[in-house]
């Protein structure tokens, strides 16, 4: 079994206003109790000891926002993977683990996409029992409560699956959840998902949920643009989703590969990693009356 005790990278520094880069989560504690008497912290590179191999971080002055540092709005969507797809490769389920302050985050699986299948739920609890957390799942066909709301604000992480997004959608809206995860979203709770559970959080996607075919599909919109996993685990993908970025069917946005994770705060990519060596994401859109795709520097995490 492997288990999930690896650092903790979870805090980002703004550099002009946008996300520049990481921080060593072991060394937030310090920070945390000085930003309860000052709005700012301030923390040099030289303290840091891990960070001065990086150039990005030489010389860097940190820093970090009380209300942003312990609200961030942050959304980890994969184009596949995890350990639905990947069982014996645990990186990118480690990586959202290790995105919460948390050492022993609350972990919410909603299998909503995939209606709830049995086998799916069973093996998310028995993937994340090998990890340093607590782990739970929400159904909407056997709801836990009535008071939904409380029950995903006690979470620290929810984990979306993957499956038919347009029923997913259905259902979320009938329920209100979709109301519920964006306040969840809004007040710090760490929102993430694979293939059905990653374009939920985009404006729109490219789904396969009408049976035969790819279509575009409006969601939630927590995040600006287009999404599209599996672009390099099914070959109609990549063709499908340039064509209707051309055609204006779907606004621009980004793809990801099976294997491959982009990771928002606060509405800005920040970083886009990956469990296996060649995963890629990129960004697609239309410039100039063309459909220009650009590859994003993809951290490998293994």
């Amino acid at each position: 079994m492997v288990k999930s005790r690896n650092p903790r990278i979870a805090v980002f520094y703004r550099d002009f206003g946008k996300f520049s880069g990481i921080f060593i989560n072991d060394y937030l504690a310090c920070a945390r109790d000085r930003a309860k008497k000052q709005d700012y912290v301030h923390i040099k590179s030289k303290h840091v000891p891990e960070m001065e191999c990086h150039p990005e971080f030489q010389s860097q002055r940190l820093l970090f926002n009380r209300r942003s540092v312990f609200r961030l709005r942050q959304i980890i969507a994969m184009g596949g993977g995890g350990f639905s797809m990947e069982p014996e490769n645990p990186l990118l389920d480690l990586y959202i683990l290790g995105q919460s302050e948390k050492q022993r985050p609350k972990v919410c699986f909603v299998p909503t996409a995939s209606g709830d299948a049995d086998n799916y739920i069973t093996r998310f609890y028995k993937a994340f029992e090998s990890h340093d957390c607590i782990s739970s799942h929400l159904s909407l066909f056997c709801p836990p409560t009535r008071d939904l709301e409380a029950y995903v604000m006690d979470k620290d992480i929810i984990y979306v699956g993957g499956g038919n997004t347009k029923n997913l959608m259905a259902l979320w809206k009938e329920w209100g959840l979709d109301i519920i995860l964006r306040k969840a979203w809004q007040q710090g709770k760490i929102m993430a998902g694979v293939s059905a559970g990653s374009i939920c959080w985009f404006e729109e996607g490219v789904t396969d949920s009408y049976g035969s075919g790819l279509e575009s599909l409006k969601t939630l919109g927590f995040l600006k643009g287009s999404n599209c996993p599996h672009y390099d685990g099914e070959e109609d993908r990549r063709p499908a989703y340039k064509k209707f970025i051309g055609s204006g069917r779907i606004s621009g946005g980004f793809a990801a590969d099976d294997g491959a994770a982009l990771h928002y705060i606060d509405e800005e990519l920040v970083k886009a990693l990956s469990s296996r060596p060649k995963a890629k994401a990129y960004h697609v859109c239309k410039t100039e009356g063309k459909v220009r795709e650009t590859v994003v520097e993809t951290m490998y995490l293994g």
